[in-house]
């Protein structure tokens, strides 16, 4: 004979719930590491990113980084758990009225009710993320999502049903469930903390070594690629006029930023991978001849090699969110070149595998600086860098050089992005900035390796460093004050690596007197436009103002 639990209290239910909804996420987890399955608390944390303000969102990055990011999808997933023990109490309380019987039949309808819920909170996420509509079909997202409730509503059931033993006089020994009031209250809470303590062994490994895989990806090896820009940076030993003092060495052995180092900022808390050989790109809109270009066909184009820094329209004054690389890869306007572009065009419109888009003016996509990318610093794109394929957009915010490429569309009207529909500038000219990196603390450091923590002087003389980029307007002079910008002093200036990158300043200062020195950079571009000392935030057109330091 079966029989259904008695009355049980909500705190178990909610635990049956939680554990049985840790389950249900490292089957999700395993399905999106193994078949890229949808996980709800990526797209939980991807919504949040897509519904928050431009302004809020730069506030957000400027205060806790990527941490931000990465503190959201956290969070998506400690409320998915305790969604999942809420529907543990729904349940529940619904059995209990609707006087549901059996481990197989409360097992199904634990499963469907939990299932329909996480449906539509899934298809309700989608629907508000922008871009993501695109890229995961209904069906798709139908089929993914039944083994992760299949495990919710078995295990749910299992908390709430026993099978014991028991003996009748002619020692036949019969199976049976049996309502959990036949034992003590304190019994059945040992009972069911157990099997909530058998679900956590189960799950918590999963979840632990799965998250760890997709928020620090292991990367494979990099194919490396022959790069003659390297090569022969690598064999010029001298060092420029000026920077001598050895403590300026960091300076100039990072002033290529190492892979590793080089700053990464996207909409995505999870990096996306792409499979390079199932990879296309589509160019489409305004031209004679549509085409599709697969990884090989581009990568057998003629090709080039540039320096190019990147910032991000997010970096403060003295930030981290710049760096400076080598890129190979194919002039955009040799492959649009192959559609034949018509007249009536004015935007071309990047479009990513990860949702993301940005539009960036036809004038700029036929520079030809203006690159479709696949090697940095001598070896096959990073996943976090936008591997198969990227766009370097030299002149313009990182964030117009789109990463996961996989459609390009070209438009007639002003194309706003992403970002741009979060009220970021579309026009991202790079406002001109200096940066100290030697001495003080400043998160530029981040990005050059050994640098000295010291302020230290030597007989009243400090040596004072750092970079200066405006883009593609390049630096013709840098200087430096310690009494409130009443004097300047020239700082030396090492010549660039390109048109396209920062530049290596430095100046060494006679600090005599002893005491505290506030000392400040200023930079003028080539164009004439001197560093303005205005200070302003980031959002929405990049930030300005003097970089100032305490030695």
């Amino acid at each position: 004979m079966k029989q259904k639990l008695g009355h049980t209290s909500i705190t178990l239910l909610f635990i049956g719930g939680l554990a049985a909804g840790a389950i249900a996420i490292a089957v999700s987890l395993l399905l999106r590491l193994f078949f890229g399955a949808p996980f709800i608390p990526e797209l939980a944390s991807q919504t949040l990113f897509s519904l928050t303000p431009g302004e809020i969102e730069s506030q957000a990055v400027e205060t806790f980084g990527s941490i931000a990011k990465y503190s959201a999808f956290i969070g998506a997933i400690i409320v998915n758990l305790i969604l999942y023990g809420v529907i543990g109490v729904f349940l529940g309380r619904l059995r209990n009225k609707l006087h549901w019987n059996g481990y197989i039949r409360n097992a199904l309808q634990s499963l469907l009710l939990s299932y329909i819920i996480l449906l539509a909170v899934t298809i309700l996420l989608l629907t508000l993320t922008e871009g993501q509509t695109n890229l995961i079909s209904i069906p798709f997202l139908v089929i993914y999502l039944i083994p992760p409730h299949v495990a919710f509503g078995f295990t749910l059931s299992f908390f709430f049903y026993e099978r014991i033993v028991i003996a009748r006089p002619s020692s036949t020994v019969i199976t049976k469930e049996k309502v959990s009031d036949h034992k003590t209250e304190i019994d059945y809470k040992k009972r069911l903390l157990l099997r909530a303590g058998i679900a956590s062994a189960v799950a918590l490994p999963i979840l632990y070594f799965g998250l760890d895989n997709i928020l620090s990806p292991k990367q494979a090896v990099q194919q490396q690629s022959p790069s003659l820009l390297l090569s022969q940076l690598q064999k010029s030993k001298s060092k420029p006029l000026g920077f001598e003092d050895p403590r300026l060495a960091p300076l100039l052995e990072s002033e290529i930023t190492p892979t590793d180092l080089f700053y990464r900022i996207d909409k995505n808390a999870i990096v996306p991978v792409v499979n390079a050989q199932a990879w296309k790109l589509t160019l489409k809109g305004l031209v004679d001849k549509p085409l599709e270009i697969n990884y090989k066909e581009l990568k057998d184009m003629p090709s080039i090699e540039q320096f190019a820094t990147l910032e991000c329209v997010s970096n403060k004054i003295g930030g981290d969110l710049i760096s400076t690389a080598i890129w190979k890869g194919v002039r955009l306007k040799d492959v649009l070149g192959k559609a034949q572009v018509k007249p009536s065009a004015k935007y071309i419109v990047f479009r990513c595998s990860d949702g993301y888009d940005v539009g960036i003016p036809l004038d700029i996509g036929l520079l030809d600086g203006t690159i479709l990318a696949y090697d940095m610093n001598g070896a096959a794109l990073t996943s976090e860098h936008g591997y198969p394929v990227r766009a370097i957009v030299p002149g313009i915010y990182g964030m117009m050089n789109a990463k996961w490429l996989t459609e390009i569309e070209l438009v007639d009207n002003v194309y706003e992005g992403y970002w741009q529909r979060k009220g970021w500038t579309n026009k991202a000219k790079y406002n001109t900035h200096s940066f100290i990196v030697i001495p003080d603390n400043a998160s530029i450091r981040k990005r050059f390796r050994n640098l000295e923590p010291s302020n230290m002087t030597l007989n009243g003389r400090v040596p004072v460093a750092g970079v200066a980029f405006a883009g593609d307007r390049g630096i013709s002079k840098v200087e430096v004050s310690t009494d409130g910008g009443t004097n300047w002093k020239d700082a030396r200036i090492k010549d660039p690596l390109s048109q396209y990158t920062w530049v290596l300043w430095t100046a060494e200062l006679d600090l005599i007197d002893k005491g505290n020195y506030k000392v400040m950079a200023r930079t003028t571009d080539k164009t004439g436009k001197v560093q303005t000392p205005e200070l302003q935030n980031p959002f929405p057109n990049g930030a300005t103002g003097y970089h100032i330091v305490d030695i």
